[in-house]
């Protein structure tokens, strides 16, 4: 079973990432939705002993860890994490930097645009 979180601060996209994971893993998915950085982060470490295999999160949420994106400094915080080295993290976002910021913390991204068009993007990210 997959163990998932998804971290947005818009419930669309939280609805409509969970609902992708259900299409890809069916009932081999466990889901968990988070609606900032700060919450996302807090279940991360109430997690550490059972970790989450893979989180998705947006880039831009909350303004608290400016001049960084919430999502940003989430992800900086799991990498420092021990028992999360092996979690596969997917930034999403509608920001026109996501990539360059996706390739320098060492994760995989997905703009908005291409999630709603091409589901398919999340199965080439999430095959094991």
């Amino acid at each position: 079973m997959k163990k998932v979180l998804v971290v947005d601060d818009m419930s669309g996209w939280r609805d409509f990432n969970t609902n992708v994971l259900y299409e890809l893993f069916k009932d081999n998915v466990d889901v968990e939705e988070a609606s900032s950085a700060q919450e996302g982060y807090s279940k991360i470490l109430e997690n550490n002993a059972r970790p989450y295999d893979i989180v998705i999160t947006d880039l831009q949420m909350e303004n608290d860890y400016e001049p960084k994106y919430a999502g940003e400094w989430l992800v900086e915080q799991i990498k420092t994490l021990p028992k999360y080295y092996k979690t596969k993290i997917i930034m999403v976002s509608a920001s026109y930097n996501i990539r360059s910021i996706a390739e320098n913390l060492g994760v995989d991204c997905i703009s908005k645009s291409t999630a709603i068009k091409c589901l398919s993007v999340y199965k080439e990210l999430l095959e094991d």
